[in-house]
């Protein structure tokens, strides 16, 4: 049983250089950079998370895996394994000699046939899925979970709800985490924002419309027409779909900050102060201010997912996924 305390925070301070002191133009620039990875071949995997569902991860396993730590990555709205900082943390975990498991949530990364349901911003039921399969057939006993985004918020959530008793889950780190899911859609609703609004809807469009295509007769696209921002689209979908009603009952019922204060394993919360998206004031609220076991570390810049360090070499560079994946470190 891990105690409340907080572990120590990042080792270095974060430096963008001085041509990504914007946080657009370190949001924009990290999404398009291109990299590579030192990884070896992985396996994908499929975890059963309820009678009707499995979700699928890309698995990087050493030779014996139960005598390993293990890193479980979560990402953000509409992405997948391949996003560019979940490769970067496996990489982050395998020179450490740690097995890396990035996870799909359901519907994401080309696994729409794998669920009739959609994924949400509170489904911990998945990730607890997995973490139990791991446990009691892996036999796997150190698991690090980090999550960016979407994914830091279902992740502070699972830390919430798993209370003092993580049993295998050691500690977690969450990324420009979304704890507050209204005040970030209405963060990305201001039109300065409408560049993102536009693109998630486009991938939030075509995953609705493949769903109905893996699935007759369970999804109507035909609302898809009218809805141009996520609240609209969650009003009409992800909430009704999961029984939350509405979108606002949906942003109260699945953000992390509902159970925050619950939190007892080691948690770090990175974030920016010119994140575009992720207002810091979330991170301020007594519910995580007051909270002994969370490390809040929050930087000038670093945009969205952001963090990139020019001055710094190769994968070495995305320091939010060093600093993270070293946190976890410290509590395996």
């Amino acid at each position: 049983m891990t105690t409340a305390t907080a572990l120590t925070p990042p080792t270095h301070a974060f430096d963008p250089g001085r041509w990504l002191r914007n946080g657009h133009a370190m949001t924009v620039y990290v999404w398009t950079r291109r990299r590579a990875y030192a990884l070896p071949k992985p396996v994908d995997r499929l975890f059963r998370v309820d009678p009707e569902s499995h979700v699928m991860a890309r698995c990087y396993w050493q030779a014996e895996p139960a005598a390993c730590p293990t890193l479980l990555a979560i990402h953000g709205l509409e992405g997948s394994h391949t996003g560019h900082y979940m490769p970067g943390l496996a990489e982050q975990a395998w020179r450490r000699g740690w097995n890396a498991l990035l996870l799909n949530q359901r519907n994401c990364g080309g696994t729409e046939r794998l669920s009739p349901r959609l994924y949400h911003s509170g489904l911990t039921a998945d990730p607890l899925a997995v973490i139990r399969e791991l446990t009691g057939r892996d036999g796997l006993t150190r698991i690090g979970v980090v999550g960016y985004s979407l994914g830091g918020n279902l992740t502070l959530k699972l830390a919430g709800e798993l209370g003092a008793d993580g049993g295998a889950v050691r500690a977690v780190a969450a990324v420009s985490p979304t704890i507050d899911l209204d005040r970030c859609v209405r963060a990305i609703e201001r039109k300065v924002n409408i560049a993102y609004q536009l693109n998630f809807m486009r991938q939030l469009r075509g995953r609705l419309r493949r769903m109905a295509t893996a699935w007759p007769g369970q999804f109507d696209v035909e609302p898809l027409g009218r809805i141009w921002t996520i609240r609209q689209f969650d009003d009409v979908y992800t909430a009704p779909h999961h029984g939350f009603g509405d979108a606002s009952n949906y942003y109260h019922q699945a953000s992390a900050m509902r159970v925050a204060d619950r939190v007892r394993l080691p948690a770090l919360l990175i974030a920016a102060e010119d994140d575009p998206v992720v207002p810091v004031a979330q991170f301020r609220d007594e519910a995580i201010a007051g909270n002994a076991a969370v490390t809040v570390h929050i930087e000038r810049h670093g945009g969205h997912c952001g963090f990139f360090s020019p001055a710094a070499r190769g994968n070495d560079a995305y320091w939010a996924e060093a600093q993270a994946v070293e946190f976890l470190a410290r509590a395996m």
